[in-house]
């Protein structure tokens, strides 16, 4: 029988109090939709492309935006497209779980982990299924194995547990179950590739499931990726202190708290500058124009390009539309001069 090893430390407790202080917040919170849905799709194309970016597609942040909102790129890899695009279907697959009591089956993993991998890589990481050999976690700059997980043949019995454990037990935070449940499903490394991706899904489908889902507007993934050694040493902290979970916990939790306070901050900047975005409307923009303001309130600063992107116009619109908002007072443009292919506009 699974039972997981750990200590709630003062620390972990702190931070455990801080996230349900945010829960709280979000719930309170008066945002209105279009700002939702908003700030919902900008942390979609953050935890896709950083979860997938971990595990080493060379994709970055603008070209996966771009991908994801349907923009033909050219000159990348086709794996790393099709890598970015199932992880958005997985997405969207847990998020049809979002608030239901449906237990965690082995049958519900082997199906994100057949989207995560689906046609990727000539399907070597063959989808949904077990793998049947051993394998190993190896550091890409060195070769060297850090990791040798257990057998193909502890597989079934080590996931049976597992699935066991997330359903029987109703006593721990919904926060540190997920967090358990990521390192316990990366350490029996059940598929031959795509572990670390259906780990980060399973925690947050745990999440999404037990009410700690944060209106969607969370990306842990991009907390893990801006660090990966610290990252990878949480993980191998287990192993080496007789797998007791208390380090792996702390910095599980720390990483979700630092989400939290960001997506704390940003509501409270959208509610002050939703009373500016008011004001604006009352001179009378278009609804390209207040479009672009919307953007700029969430991404703090536009660019031509993106613009166009935001508001679906031509380069020639665009430019004359931000022009006019810098007559108007209220953007400002950055950059050292009109002509500067560096230059964007933020809000006065």
């Amino acid at each position: 029988m699974f039972k997981p090893k750990y200590k709630i430390t003062p620390k972990m407790n702190k931070t455990l109090v801080e996230i349900e202080r945010v829960r709280g917040f979000l719930d309170a919170v008066k945002l209105k939709d279009d700002w939702i849905s908003d700030m919902q799709k900008k942390a979609l194309i953050l935890e896709t492309h950083h979860s997938t970016h971990i595990e080493g597609t060379a994709l970055s942040l603008e070209q996966a935006e771009s991908i994801l909102e349907g923009r033909k790129i050219d000159g990348i890899n086709i794996d790393d497209r099709k890598e970015l695009l199932n992880y958005k279907k997985a997405m969207d697959f847990i998020s049809k779980y979002l608030g239901k009591d449906d237990p965690v089956t082995e049958g519900l993993i082997r199906e994100m982990h057949k989207i995560t991998v689906k046609a990727v890589r000539g399907d070597k990481a063959d989808p949904g299924n077990y793998r049947k050999v051993q394998n190993y976690v190896v550091n890409s700059l060195t070769g060297e194995t850090v990791y040798t997980p257990p057998s193909p043949l502890d597989v079934p019995p080590l996931m049976r547990e597992m699935t066991e454990w997330l359903n029987r037990d109703k006593e721990s935070s919904p926060v540190l179950t997920a967090g358990i449940a990521q390192f316990q499903f990366v350490h029996i490394h059940p598929f031959i590739d795509g572990n670390g991706r259906t780990a980060r899904l399973l925690s947050t489908l745990i999440l999404y499931k037990t009410g700690y889902d944060f209106k969607k507007l969370f990306s842990i993934s991009e907390f893990y990726d801006k660090n990966r050694p610290a990252y990878y040493d949480a993980i191998q902290s287990v192993r080496k202190n007789d797998m007791d979970m208390t380090g792996w916990l702390e910095y599980f939790t720390g990483g979700l708290k630092s989400q939290m306070e960001e997506i704390r901050d940003k509501g409270a900047q959208i509610i002050r500058q939703d009373a500016v975005l008011q004001k604006i409307k009352k001179i009378g923009l278009n609804s390209r124009q207040e479009k672009a303001v919307k953007y700029l309130i969430i991404n703090a600063k536009i660019t031509t390009a993106q613009y166009q992107a935001a508001v679906s116009c031509i380069r020639r619109t665009a430019q004359r539309d931000l022009d006019d908002l810098v007559s108007r007072n209220i953007l400002k443009i950055v950059g050292k001069s009109n002509t500067d292919p560096t230059k964007y506009y933020v809000l006065l």
